[in-house]
C-alpha cells in the first residue's frame, strides 16, 4: 500500500512569525521588565498552536530575552544593577567598533538617511512614544553598523538590544526625554568629519550614559 503524501507541516513558519513578532515587542520596549507571559496567551495572540508558541518561546529564552521560574512562569526579565552593568560595557565595546568600521563606507547617502531617522527620534519623543523613540533610536544605530559589513559582531549586539528591551522603556520613563539624543548630533558630526576617535567616543557615550542612570 502506497502511504498518502505527506502534508507540508507549518509549524516551521508559524513558530518563526511568532519568534520574530515576540522578539521585535521586546526588543521596542513594548513589554515591560518582569511582565508575565503564557503560552496559552501568546497562542492566542498570534493565533497559533501551542506548539509554536512553545517553540518561540524557547528560542527567546535562550536569547536571554525571557526567563523561565522553577514553577514554569515565563516573563521579561527584571535585571539586576550588575546584570545591566554588563550589558552596558558589551554595548561600549561592540557599537563603537561597529561605527569605526562603519565610517570609511560613510557616504552622503548614508548621512543623510542617518540625519533623517533621527528627524523619526524628534517626532517620537514630542508624542511622547516610548516604544516608538526605542524602535526609531535603535534603527539610527543599525542603519550605521550595517555599513560595518561585520554581521557577526551586529547579531551580538542585536541579542545584546534584545535583553535590554524592556529596562530600556523603563529607562525612558526615568529619564522624562523632551529632546532626541544629544549625541546622536554628535555621531553624525563625527561621520561628517571622518573623526574616528569622535565618532568611538559618541557612540560610547550615547549607548552607554542612560543604561547607567538605571543603577539604584
Amino acid at each position: 500500500m502506497i502511504a498518502p503524501p505527506r502534508l507540508p507541516d507549518p509549524s516551521g513558519s508559524a513558530h518563526d512569525r511568532v519568534y520574530r513578532a515576540l522578539r521585535s515587542r521586546i526588543m521596542h520596549g513594548e513589554i515591560e521588565p518582569g511582565a508575565a507571559l503564557t503560552l496559552r496567551g501568546i497562542g492566542k495572540a498570534y493565533e497559533v498552536s501551542m506548539t509554536p508558541a512553545r517553540e518561540a518561546v524557547h528560542r527567546l529564552v535562550a536569547e536571554g530575552a525571557l526567563s523561565f521560574s522553577s514553577s514554569g512562569r515565563v516573563s521579561t526579565p527584571e535585571l539586576s544593577n550588575e546584570r545591566i552593568e554588563e550589558l552596558a560595557t558589551l554595548r561600549a565595546l561592540l557599537e563603537p567598533e561597529l561605527a569605526s568600521r562603519a565610517l570609511p563606507r560613510a557616504h552622503f547617502a548614508l548621512i543623510d538617511r542617518l540625519e533623517a531617522i533621527n528627524q523619526g527620534v524628534s517626532q517620537m519623543v514630542a508624542r511622547h512614544d516610548a516604544s516608538g523613540y526605542i524602535r526609531m533610536n535603535l534603527e539610527f544605530h543599525r542603519t550605521l553598523y550595517l555599513r560595518a559589513q561585520a554581521p557577526a559582531m551586529l547579531a551580538m549586539t542585536e541579542t545584546v538590544w534584545l535583553q535590554l528591551g524592556p529596562t530600556m522603556r523603563a529607562l525612558y520613563g526615568r529619564l522624562n526625554r523632551t529632546d532626541p539624543p544629544y549625541h546622536h548630533k554628535l555621531i553624525l558630526a563625527a561621520l561628517k568629519a571622518g573623526d574616528d576617535p569622535g565618532l568611538r567616543l559618541a557612540v560610547r557615550t550615547d549607548v552607554t550614559q542612560g543604561l547607567r542612570m538605571l543603577k539604584g
